[in-house]
């Protein structure tokens, strides 16, 4: 594979390049007055030139002419033939053309310099000079700006340094980038006495500096550039350039071989000759060949689909490149999720590569690693020894006749804490398809439980609490891919993941492999967040994040299904993108794949209930009353179980959080834990099950001894006790029965018809809000209204009308964050626009829409979010619930709860939980007479008409977001 444009379009590039020369120098080279052709006719010129070959590239690429790398080749060959001419062109111009040899070299430098460029690339540009004495020169500084400036005319990105040969080799001692730009260095036109001269000096420059420290500098750089990119390969927005796994990766590794081996083009790594070396065979070279073709194809259509040099695959530009690419439904899969699976699956082939060829490059850069460990006895005899302090198979060791020593090769790494060697590496990736004769293997589903689940936390060789249990080395200049991500069991279970072993051993694991899910809600692809649940869970077992999920390390601490817990969690989403209900689907699998892991029936049954109720607790404490005592005896009679209640609350925790590092928060860490003890309480046989009345009672005693205890007389404490109905004193502690008793007395002895009270509770993530009004219809709706004005969101709100008549709300909100909204500004003017909304003194309708024009509208339109209505009245004894799905916008809660009370529904309490752009929003509602609706006319009027109002507000949001599109555009 050669680095120069391809054959067919070689003449092309000629005919056009001489066209451009005829017209810039209409009298020939040597004759004529080449001045005569003013500059504006000349940038003309070439600017049509740049067009048609921009536009020939682009047509010959969109018709499947030529792939992705092919057409950057081209592209840089049109490129090289027009800054010839320019340069050409320019010398006449600054009358420097008459001496024998040009004065200076233009060198392409960077991926220009490889002879590669995407459509929107930067031209990055060498102008090599003459070292002069100072005050000469000045006709070369002269020609090169008048170069740049051209370029820049023609509206052109430019990457550009000016320097002499000594410049050159100082800034690459000093700069580590400069070194890698210089390095493919390519002369495009000028001086080739002065080019040579320079590639000599830099070569005999970087043979003195060494490939060691290059090399070093390079992996920091990468691990830097991984940890700034997101740090997973399997992000479901990829920046396709940077990220780990893209283009950057394979350009590293191309730079490390290039200082160490002397290849000098990225295919000159992945070409037949490079597998001399015995690092890889042809048929992974030509897998890498694919991958590096295939990357180049996304970033091609990705900067014709952007119209800018964008490398990040967002939600709005993965279906339309997925069609551009040929990616269309098939069965259940929809095309874009196909083309993403095929960009995950390439990203992994980067990394196979990446494991291979890193460290055999630092072997030849930096030669054996000193005092690395050696194999015992006992190894040896296992088949396995060390090599630069990582094991690998002995010679004899064969993994195609003897597939068990694959699983025996990644159990001695761990007994003995040692990296696996990339000739180790490539047997297993090479026959990774052998370990499906392993399915049902007594010794193999041991070694995978072991690897899965880690050493328990009371055995002496486990980190103590408080201590990062990580990975060892043999050496700091062999970790594997420098990646913080791969400790504890999440090590092995990516290698697992990525040498293709998981999939063989579970074939049902395989479908999920790079599986993304097009939302906003979930960062990961499926076995990326299943692998993170698992690591997460080792950490919470081993007290690594006591400190943020205190309840999960407690209940951690003396787990007795322990086995069980690690494999519903590698369960849990394995039926993801089946269509129908994951979970169901899930249990079902469960029950045959545990006994080949050979676990018993027990073990077996557990982890099915587990995995068909996995999303049981975190749909009732975000989307239901808890305060509500069917609620928490549905659940307890769905959970039964003590142990089950415990597993399941640590399997909930670990998933929300391995969702993505904004889907956990302090909020719902505090309703899991409360919805946790209560539904324990009902297990335990406590209080938790006594008669309503009999609770109602006992809070009104407990809250009113409190506040005689606090000082206030008894005659404003009788007052209070008569003012709420038994729901609300079922809603809330003593503390905040106590704090409203204070606000309510305060304000009728003001005799103020509204009374809005803030409380910031950073512990807990929220701000409670306490208003205090006259009821009347549609109060809550102008309420939420305001919130959402202040740029605040409700979590959860408890809404109560008093025997006096007054509305006692209760909201917690969060900032746009999810973190307590607690600013001293925001709470004043959040106090401020409640106040407006309820006396009319602000449009709230048109303030809403002024928030909802600041928002991007396209990427949030590419994620389809179906409105959906659905009643439930068996959810509540004494409320209607009304689940409401749409898509997450400023307002929304308003335009429903609106919609809500012109269908004259009182609202009892709201939950609302957002998933990315979908907006889950659930209220227990009433009549107007505090009873439940049951005539079915009527529920199926209330759906109706809330969906309609659903279906519009969605379309109006379209139209906005596109207006706004086409003003942005």
């Amino acid at each position: 594979m050669s680095n120069a444009a391809p054959p067919s379009a070689s003449a092309s590039v000629e005919a056009m390049t001489n066209a451009l020369h005829t017209a810039l120098f209409p009298s020939g080279d040597g004759g004529g007055d080449a001045r005569a052709l003013p500059r504006e006719d000349a940038i003309g010129l070439v600017r049509r030139h740049l067009s048609r070959y921009q536009a020939h590239v682009r047509e010959e690429f969109e018709h499947h002419r030529l792939g992705g790398a092919e057409a950057g080749k081209l592209l840089a060959a049109y490129t090289d033939g027009m800054i010839r001419v320019l340069a050409a062109f320019a010398m006449q111009q600054t009358d420097i053309d008459s001496q024998p040899e040009a004065p200076f070299a233009i060198a392409a430098t960077g991926g220009y310099g490889r002879g590669l460029l995407a459509p929107f690339s930067d031209i990055d540009l060498l102008f090599l000079i003459p070292d002069v004495p100072e005050g000469q020169g000045e006709d070369v500084r002269a020609c090169v700006e008048y170069i740049l400036y051209f370029l820049w005319d023609l509206g052109l990105k430019v990457g550009h340094a000016t320097r002499t040969i000594n410049e050159c080799i100082a800034e690459a001692e000093a700069d580590t980038t400069v070194r890698t730009t210089l390095l493919d260095a390519r002369a495009l036109t000028g001086s080739e006495s002065l080019f040579s001269m320079f590639q000599a000096r830099y070569i005999v420059a970087c043979v003195r500096a060494g490939a060691d420290r290059f090399i070093t500098d390079k992996r920091k750089e990468r691990a830097a550039r991984h940890h700034r990119f997101g740090d997973s390969p399997y992000l479901v927005e990829p920046n396709i350039k940077e990220g780990r796994g893209g283009l950057r990766d394979l350009q590293t590794l191309y730079w490390m071989c290039r200082y160490t081996f002397g290849t000098r083009h990225v295919s000159d790594l992945l070409a037949p000759g490079f597998s001399e070396l015995g690092l890889l065979t042809e048929p992974e070279a030509k897998r890498a060949r694919r991958a590096w073709d295939f990357l180049w194809r996304v970033r091609f259509h990705l900067h014709y689909v952007s119209g800018r040099a964008e490398e990040r695959l967002t939600f709005d530009v993965q279906p339309v490149v997925g069609g551009r690419m040929g990616y269309t439904r098939h069965g259940r899969q929809v095309g874009v999720e196909r083309f993403m699976r095929h960009y995950f699956l390439t990203v992994r082939e980067v990394m196979r590569l990446t494991l291979v060829l890193d460290p055999a490059v630092l072997r030849q850069a930096l030669g054996p690693v000193a005092n690395a460990p050696e194999a015992d006895s006992q190894m040896r005899d296992a088949g396995f020894t060390v090599l630069d302090g990582r094991i690998l198979p002995q010679r004899g060791t064969s993994f195609e006749d003897e597939p068990i020593q694959m699983m025996r090769l990644l159990d001695w790494a761990k007994k003995r804490k040692l990296p696996i060697h990339p000739m180790a590496m490539h047997q297993l990736i090479r026959w990774e398809r052998k370990a499906a004769s392993l399915r049902g293997d007594p010794e193999t589903a041991r070694i995978f439980l072991d690897l899965m689940c880690g050493d328990p936390p009371d055995r002496p060789q486990r980190a103590s609490r408080g201590e990062v249990a990580e990975q060892p080395d043999a050496s700091p200049s062999f970790h594997l891919m420098d990646e913080g991500r791969r400790k504890g069991n999440a090590y092995w279970l990516h290698i697992l993941n990525e040498t293709g072993l998981m999939g063989r051993l579970l074939p049902d694991w395989s479908r999920v492999v790079g599986q993304m899910q097009f939302d906003t809600y979930h960062v990961f692809t499926v076995d990326e967040h299943i692998i993170d649940a698992l690591r997460i869970l080792g950490r919470v077992e081993h007290g690594h994040m006591a400190d943020e999920i205190p309840v999960a390390y407690d209940l951690a601490r003396n787990l007795h299904s322990r086995r069980a817990l690690y494999v519903a969690v590698m369960l849990h989403d394995i039926a993801k993108g089946r269509g129908g209900d994951h979970s169901e689907i899930g249990s079902q699998i469960a029950l045959y794949v545990c006994p080949e892991l050979g676990m018993d029936s027990e073990e077996t049954e557990t982890v099915s209930w587990l995995v068909l109720h996995h999303l049981l607790l975190s749909h009732t404490a975000f989307q239901r009353d808890i305060d509500d005592p069917k609620t928490i005896l549905d659940l307890a009679d769905i959970i039964q179980s003590p142990e089950r209640l415990r597993l399941l609350l640590l399997l909930t925790i670990v998933d929300m959080r391995a969702v993505g590092p904004r889907v956990w928060n302090a909020w719902k860490a505090t309703l899991l834990n409360e919805l946790y003890m209560r539904v324990a309480e009902v297990l335990e046989g406590s209080l938790a099950t006594t008669e309503r009345d009999v609770r109602v009672e006992r809070a009104k005693a407990a809250t009113a001894q409190w506040l005689m205890e606090d000082g206030m007389n008894e005659t404003d404490v009788q007052h209070f006790m008569g003012l709420g109905y038994g729901s609300y004193w079922l809603s809330f502690d003593h503390d905040t029965h106590a704090r409203h008793a204070r606000l309510i007395s305060e304000s009728e002895r003001m005799h103020s018809p509204l009374t809005v009270e803030t409380q910031p509770l950073p512990a807990r993530g929220v701000t409670e809000v306490t208003i205090y009004a006259a009821d009347h219809p549609g109060l809550f709706s102008k309420i939420a209204g305001a919130v959402a004005i202040a740029g605040a969101s409700i979590v959860d709100a408890r809404i109560h009308t008093m025997t006096n008549g007054m509305a006692l709300d209760t909201l917690w909100i969060q900032d746009a964050g999810g973190a307590a909204f607690e600013e001293p500004q925001q709470l004043a003017r959040l106090s401020l626009l409640v106040e407006q909304a309820l006396t009319g003194r602000i449009n709230i309708n048109r303030e809403i829409t002024q928030c909802g024009r600041r928002l991007s509208g396209r990427r949030m339109r590419a994620i389809h979010v179906p409105p959906r209505v659905v009643i439930d009245n068996r959810a509540s004894n004494t409320c209607t619930v009304v689940e409401i799905n749409g898509r997450d916008r400023p307002g929304l809660l308003h335009d429903v709860t609106a919609a809500l009370s012109e269908q004259k529904l009182q609202i009892a309490s709201a939950h609302i939980t957002t998933y990315g752009v979908r907006a889950v929003d659930v209220f227990y509602v009433k009549d107007l007479f505090g009873l439940k609706i049951t005539d079915k006319g009527r529920l199926d009027r209330i759906r109706t008409t809330l969906l309609a109002g659903l279906q519009e507000a969605e379309a109006a949001a379209q139209r906005q977001s596109s207006e706004l599109e086409s003003i942005t555009i």
